[in-house]
């Protein structure tokens, strides 16, 4: 007997159909076709063992499966389910009448149990795409498949309760339910963080509140312990809230990474990947035998933070130069090419010298000039090119940090940022894949950021003492046009670049001279 299951692999962060033939004939004996990997092939163990153990009649039969289609290579065990159901069926052991309308994942244990599975979401959104019924799959899974509505989502424990369920016991499992944009709009707002905590510190709030205005790429130089690091971790604090489709795609690339955790559900605040400076190219790129999103796709719709970073390997910087400009990485593989999403803000934090007390007020460096050029010569310069804002963070006097005034708490500074971009989100509705003013390219900067002849005059000059490149000219321009936006203006006049050339700091003569 013929017996069609559908089940899906995952391509990058979405999934592709497929779809498992059995056919069962009189014999002894099992061949598995369709490019499967070792894993899956290893799938015939644990299935056998499974129906000896839960104690399934299972007659003698010559049984052949075909994984369709051919040329996707197939990886994982989260085959195991579709496979089980399709040989119980193929042999005459389950009806046959609602394989069609469901589809199946997980992985067995040997006792029967339903292991987690990596992407659940965008298999699920592939069902519902597909226009089936419903997906069975683990229950640990199941709350993160309910995200996508208008589809049954039954988690099983066993399967002991799939193989009751396509006998005909509906109460076997039940659909499981969530009301997804209540839930989002229910956790928008809670955050750990706060700039209400922060003593001081007010140009380099400033320079934050403007990176989270443009998603702009920002990096903080600074001696030890002058409060980087603790800056940086509010940033997410004020950034704006996801919107619901962001909040998707982002759900997608951590559920196919298996970050999800056991609650599932949805990704509500934007990510802050936080990777130690010991990382690999291919934990940060992604990829691997098995490929799966590295750090700067973690980062997407949200911040890829870099501590310490002339202590990062040269080659794993200089991988993130094509991701920041493109916003998406190619990786390449012998059978196949998967694109991941990279759209992140970039924020780094160093010292400005080995001692790291280069430019300190009170403390001496005990570094020489050229031991402070060769420590910033750890980072490129086409790298800092990429990087918008470079801010210096100094200790804070004793006086404000035993201040009791209140600070401005980061509610107050996100108000302003999303009004913000709000009038960025307006002014390129018409154009695909801009939605800030740090994704603007050279023709929108000639349209929509283009300086007063004052305005002029002031980058000319600070192109020529800086010697700056055509790449900062266009990143100061940005920077312009996002604080004229929070400050309400249609053109950027020169206050607005004076601000904006302030915040390229290490590009200054004076900089380790």
């Amino acid at each position: 007997m013929l017996t069609k299951v559908f089940a899906a692999a995952l391509q990058g962060i979405d999934a592709t159909l497929i779809t498992i033939e059995v056919n069962s004939q009189k014999g002894c004996g099992f061949s598995l076709v369709g490019l499967p990997d070792s894993a899956v092939r290893e799938s015939q163990q644990r299935i056998f063992a499974t129906f000896d153990v839960l104690g399934l009649n299972f007659p003698n039969a010559d049984i052949l499966v075909n994984m369709a289609p051919a040329d996707i290579r197939k990886e994982g065990s989260a085959y195991d389910l579709p496979l089980s159901i399709g040989i119980l069926t193929a042999v005459g052991l389950l009806p046959y009448q609602l394989l069609e309308e469901y589809m199946l994942i997980g992985e067995l244990g040997l006792d029967g149990r339903l292991m987690p599975i990596r992407g659940a979401l965008p298999i699920a959104i592939k069902a519902r795409e597909l226009g089936l019924k419903g997906i069975i799959l683990p229950h640990q899974n199941a709350r993160e498949a309910a995200v996508v509505n208008n589809l049954t989502i039954l988690g099983a424990e066993n399967l002991s309760q799939v193989v009751d369920f396509f006998k005909g016991n509906d109460k076997s499992l039940s659909p499981i339910e969530m009301n997804t944009r209540k839930e989002f709009y229910n956790h928008q707002l809670e955050f750990e963080e706060d700039f209400a905590d922060v003593k001081g510190q007010e140009n380099v709030k400033r320079a934050m509140e403007i990176a989270a205005a443009g998603s702009h790429n920002l990096l903080l130089v600074g001696s030890p312990g002058s409060g980087k690091s603790m800056l940086a971790k509010r940033l997410p604090s004020i950034l704006p809230p996801l919107s619901l489709a962001e909040s998707l795609e982002t759900t997608k690339i951590h559920s196919v990474a298996g970050k999800l955790g056991k609650e599932g559900g949805l990704i509500y605040h934007r990510p802050f990947r936080n990777p130690h400076h010991t990382i690999s190219t291919v934990a940060m790129t992604g990829g691997g035998s098995y490929p799966q999103p590295g750090e700067i796709s973690l980062a997407h719709n949200g911040i890829l933070f870099l501590d310490e970073l002339p202590e990062f390997k040269r080659d794993v910087l200089e991988v993130l130069r094509q991701p920041l400009e493109d916003r998406h990485i190619s990786i390449s593989r012998v059978r196949t090419q998967i694109d991941y999403p990279a759209s992140f803000m970039f924020v780094a934090a160093m010292n400005p010298c080995p001692c790291g007390y280069y430019n300190h007020p009170t403390h001496p460096c005990v570094c020489s000039p050229g031991q402070v050029q060769k420590y910033m010569s750890r980072i490129s310069g086409p790298l800092m090119d990429r990087i918008d804002i470079q801010i210096e963070v100094t200790p804070v006097p004793f006086e404000e940090l035993s201040s009791q005034r209140a600070c401005e708490p980061s509610r107050v500074i996100r108000e302003r940022v999303i009004k913000a971009r709000k009038i960025q989100e307006d002014r390129y509705k018409n154009i695909s894949h801009v939605h800030c003013n740090a994704q603007m390219t050279s023709k929108l900067l000639h349209m929509y950021a283009q300086p007063d002849t004052a305005g002029l005059q002031l980058l000319k000059t600070a192109m020529q003492r800086l010697n700056l490149s055509a790449r900062a000219y266009d990143r100061i321009l940005k920077v312009a046009r996002t604080i004229a936006d929070l400050e309400g203006s249609k053109q950027v006049l020169s206050h607005h670049l004076a601000e904006a050339i302030g915040y390229r700091n290490l590009d200054r003569e004076d900089w380790a001279g």
